[in-house]
């Protein structure tokens, strides 16, 4: 494989960055519901939700991080959470999920002052929790990852303060 180059995506990515994330959703066997405008108003818009770092070969985009920052008062400072992590099959194998990696960390560090990194993996994803024990990724102890759906979320947003 030729040399792989690492670099932050930007506004004209966005149909690469879309095709890398398709490309991990149907590996995971996950939908894929999020499109290239919403990926552009999400990432590159004026108040951007997430970055992202792509890896290309040949012109190829061979891997991808999207992430987005956190902050712990438990830690008491910033961290960065990566939601999505994908190496092509062709590229597997040579170090790239962890300069990938690498890479988010020195950007977060950056541009958010991150000192820590987060991520999920699933229950029945061996191959990748193997890889992120390898880096000296631990599991968080007495915590379980919750997420309210989008009728939720705006069920919330939509209520008002009241006194109880």
């Amino acid at each position: 494989m030729e040399a792989i180059t690492i670099r932050r995506a930007e506004t004209a990515d966005v149909d690469a960055l879309d095709t890398a994330l398709r490309h991990l959703s149907d590996a995971i066997g996950d939908p894929h519901g999020a499109t290239p405008d919403q990926l552009r108003d999400a990432g590159f818009g004026s108040h951007p939700a997430f970055r992202a770092q792509l890896a290309e070969a040949a012109g190829a985009i061979v891997g991808v991080a999207l992430y987005s920052p956190v902050f712990s008062t438990v830690r008491a400072g910033a961290g960065v959470y990566v939601s999505d992590l994908w190496v092509a099959d062709l590229a597997r194998g040579a170090g790239l999920g962890q300069r990938l990696l690498a890479a988010v960390a020195r950007d977060a560090a950056a541009i958010w002052g991150a000192e820590f990194l987060k991520l999920v993996v699933y229950d029945d994803n061996d191959r990748a929790r193997a890889f992120y024990d390898r880096l000296g990724f631990t599991a968080s102890r007495g915590e379980t990852t919750l997420a309210l759906d989008t009728a939720g979320f705006a069920a919330l947003a939509g209520r008002q303060d009241s006194p109880r």
